[in-house]
């Protein structure tokens, strides 16, 4: 543990001068991290050390991990806890929407960890906190950040059936906006995403849109994996291809020596330049820089 802090210090050090992590007030930061161990629940902005969650908390949006804090993959680059994920706490739905109701958010994105152990895997984890958080206060705006959702059946037919299945099941609850990220460009899929493929979040993303045409899509990336500008091009391309409505894009930043190292750091008018590139090409909204996360200004 040590080494790896001091290593998760050096690299810092290292850091290019364009990457700042913004200042909290440290009373309020305290107050909102204290309530969500009370709660009993888990926050990806936690879990995975999100650099922008005083800013996020201030803003009055938190992301909340569902199913647990174990994943049953292992990605490479994520902070994530992996190994086998521990049983569902059946009182996690009411727990969250509790701390929704503390917290007083008003934009809310739920997310979880991959339950491949679970025949749905995990859908009804997002259809039964989105119930609970609406009995609270129906006027939340709630986003989805959802896992690929594959997996089961013997055959690409069934695992697409099952597929399209779950994610109907979490369209119906109609959220204000459906997030499921690639991370990064095809050719790193496999070195990046351990268990997940381009190709089916693609679909996902797709279908989603055939399923709810009015509920607007998102997908996210990272650099500094190893990918170059036409990969990333080609990438965004795809997603507007699949009629994706938001994208985010931003720097992967090494979070210990287990995970893959930063290949390159990119430069803000590289940002810049991607951001036009995103916005001509008609998506809605485009988050872009170098601490842009997944649920950065998501409200």
């Amino acid at each position: 543990m040590e080494d790896n802090n001091q290593y998760q210090l050096e690299e810092n050090l290292r850091l290019p001068s364009w990457i700042k992590f913004p200042i909290s007030k440290a009373s309020e930061f305290e107050k909102i991290q204290t309530l969500i161990k009370k709660s009993n629940i888990h926050t990806i902005c936690e879990e995975g050390r999100c650099p922008n969650r005083a800013e996020c908390y201030a803003s009055g949006t938190a992301t909340f991990l569902l199913g647990g804090s174990i994943c049953s993959r292992a990605c490479a680059f994520c902070q994530v806890s992996k190994g086998k994920p521990n049983q569902i706490n059946k009182f996690e739905s009411i727990q969250v929407a509790e701390a929704v109701k503390n917290l007083n958010l008003k934009y809310v994105v739920l997310t979880s960890v991959a339950r491949d152990d679970l025949p749905d895997h995990g859908a009804n984890l997002f259809v039964s906190t989105i119930n609970e958080i609406r009995k609270i206060d129906s006027n939340i705006q709630i986003e989805v950040l959802t896992p690929d959702l594959w997996g089961g059946g013997k055959s690409f037919k069934d695992k697409d059936q099952l597929q399209k299945e779950r994610l109907k099941m979490i369209l119906d609850k109609k959220p204000i906006c459906f997030n499921h990220n690639l991370e990064t460009v095809e050719r790193l899929q496999k070195e990046v995403r351990r268990g997940a493929s381009y190709k089916n979040s693609i679909s996902l993303l797709e279908k989603a849109k055939s399923i709810a045409p009015n509920i607007q899509t998102k997908s996210g990336i990272m650099l500094g994996l190893g990918e170059s500008l036409k990969e990333i091009e080609t990438t965004i391309l795809d997603l507007r291809k699949v009629h994706c409505d938001q994208i985010t894009i931003g720097q992967y930043l090494r979070p210990s020596l287990k995970h893959l190292s930063v290949k390159k750091y990119w430069e803000p008018r590289e940002f810049d330049y991607l951001a036009s590139f995103s916005k001509k090409l008609g998506f809605k909204k485009v988050s872009c820089g170098p601490l842009v996360r997944s649920s950065y200004h998501a409200g």
